[in-house]
């Protein structure tokens, strides 16, 4: 009786459109550098993968947080007084605000989450600026 209540669906949702994500296989989709793909949705917080290699552009988000998770590589997160090292494995959350530039020396996989309406160069419009960002 109890494992029934369990499994009930109060909000109608259509469990066969849940499926799991491979990570390793959508970073294999596609190469460009600097060009976040969204891999899925949650509380209007988009989930995207992106391939870093070489200098971005130093920005800032005035609304959103941003977390960065290195999958593989190393990336660097320069700020006004310090430069992070992130390891595969390590993340860091970049508050909404601060100036931030990230870098690649070789090339690096990152896991991003955000809001939905977050511009990856931030308060800047450049040719580095992806505003329809594509879902894989």
């Amino acid at each position: 009786m109890l494992r029934k209540q369990l499994f009930k669906n109060p909000f109608n949702i259509d469990m066969m459109n849940i499926e799991k994500v491979n990570v390793a296989e959508k970073l294999t989709s596609f190469k460009e550098y600097w060009s976040p793909k969204i891999v899925g949705e949650l509380n209007q917080q988009l989930v995207k993968v992106a391939k870093f290699k070489g200098d971005f552009v130093m920005h800032q988000h005035e609304n959103e947080d941003e977390l960065f998770f290195v999958i593989t590589g190393t990336l660097y997160i320069e700020l006004e007084n310090k430069t992070l090292e992130l390891q595969a494995g390590e993340f860091a959350l970049i508050p909404k605000g601060v100036l931030h530039k990230p870098y690649a020396p070789e090339e690096v996989h990152v896991m991003l989450f955000e809001p939905a309406a977050t511009l990856n160069t931030g308060n800047l419009i450049n040719d580095r600026t992806v505003t329809d960002i594509d879902r894989i």
